[in-house]
């Protein structure tokens, strides 16, 4: 073996380590960003941990496609009705109950949103179940097909002492 061909044969092998250390990092980096969801689709996320995070754009991308599917236009994430429904989750999750959707649409209307609504719910652990909770309940199903809403906001909170565990909040107005 020539002196070149060990050379380049070195090379080829420090590139090859940095190129398999540069990947696994990567995928610790993955890893760090994935501490609130496991793998798979976001939807299928459970919200049964402190620290779970709701994927905001998978939520507002399926609503949108169900309400698409109905001639509705999709909404949008506001971040007024976002703060207002992640306070409303985590007082929820602190009380341990669900809160009465007329209070919240209150507040909501006190803050500027016109003719709001809401889904408040407890116990569904994946944002598909909720979807799927939310869609099969004639007066939850009205608030995600609201034919005036345009804008969003969408939460959960993790309440680890309750027999629910998870509290989810969603609000709709134009």
């Amino acid at each position: 073996m020539s002196l070149t061909h060990a050379a380049s044969r070195s090379i080829t092998r420090s590139v090859t380590l940095l190129a398999l250390g540069a990947a696994l990092a990567g995928c610790a980096g993955g890893e760090a960003v994935r501490q609130t969801g496991p793998a798979g689709p976001s939807l299928y996320w459970p919200m049964t941990a402190a620290g779970a995070q709701l994927d905001l754009a998978t939520a507002r991308d399926m609503i949108g496609a169900y309400r698409r599917n109905k001639g509705l236009p999709p909404l949008a994430l506001d971040p007024g009705l976002q703060r207002l429904a992640e306070t409303e989750s985590a007082a929820m999750a602190a009380a341990d109950r669900p809160s009465q959707a007329d209070i919240v649409k209150t507040v909501a209307a006190r803050m500027g949103f016109p003719d709001p609504k809401a889904n408040l719910s407890a116990g569904y652990h994946t944002l598909a179940e909720a979807f799927s909770g939310w869609r099969d309940s004639p007066a939850h199903n009205a608030v995600l097909l609201a034919p005036d809403a345009t804008r969003m906001g969408i939460a959960t909170a993790y309440a680890p002492g309750s027999k629910y565990k998870v509290y989810w909040t969603l609000l709709v107005s134009k």
